[in-house]
């Protein structure tokens, strides 16, 4: 298990929350995180480009966009808790066509989701909140952003 700090020292080191997690793979790829204590959605390469695993391009959201995003990672978060009660399968993903609100969430905010030619590049550092890993408010775990040079 990973070490953990509490949120006091995170914000002490420097590290920013992140809100919304919308793609894992071998760690987070994106999803939306403050920077400089604004929110920013966060697009990491992809596993091929495993030299650059800690650059990612940001940029920041509207204020509409961030609750979109809010509204869709809590009906996710609450799909999620049946799930591991054994409630539903992961055919039933609201991804994959079980929420009809999730699925409308998923048009709005297509376009905000796509890094704008002029995104910035920078590296996060990652480490974990003692926290319960699928409140909604936020994940459970933190980002330190520097600037990719």
């Amino acid at each position: 298990m990973p070490q953990t700090w509490d949120e006091t020292q995170l914000i002490a080191d420097g590290f920013e929350r992140v809100h919304v997690e919308l793609d894992w793979y071998d760690g987070p790829r994106a999803g939306v995180a403050d920077i400089d204590g604004e929110p920013h959605y966060f697009q990491g390469h992809h596993y091929e480009r495993e030299h650059e695993a800690d650059v990612y391009a940001v940029w920041p959201l509207s204020s509409e966009a961030l609750e979109y995003e809010r509204e869709q990672w809590e009906i996710y978060v609450r799909w999620n808790e049946r799930c591991q009660a054994g409630e539903v399968g992961p055919e039933t993903h609201p991804g994959h066509g079980g929420d009809a609100r999730y699925n409308e969430l998923d048009a709005l905010l297509a376009p905000h989701r796509r890094a704008p030619d002029g995104a910035r590049r920078m590296k996060r550092e990652l480490r974990f909140a003692a926290r319960d890993p699928d409140e909604v408010e936020s994940l459970n775990y933190w980002f330190r952003w520097r600037p990719n040079t």
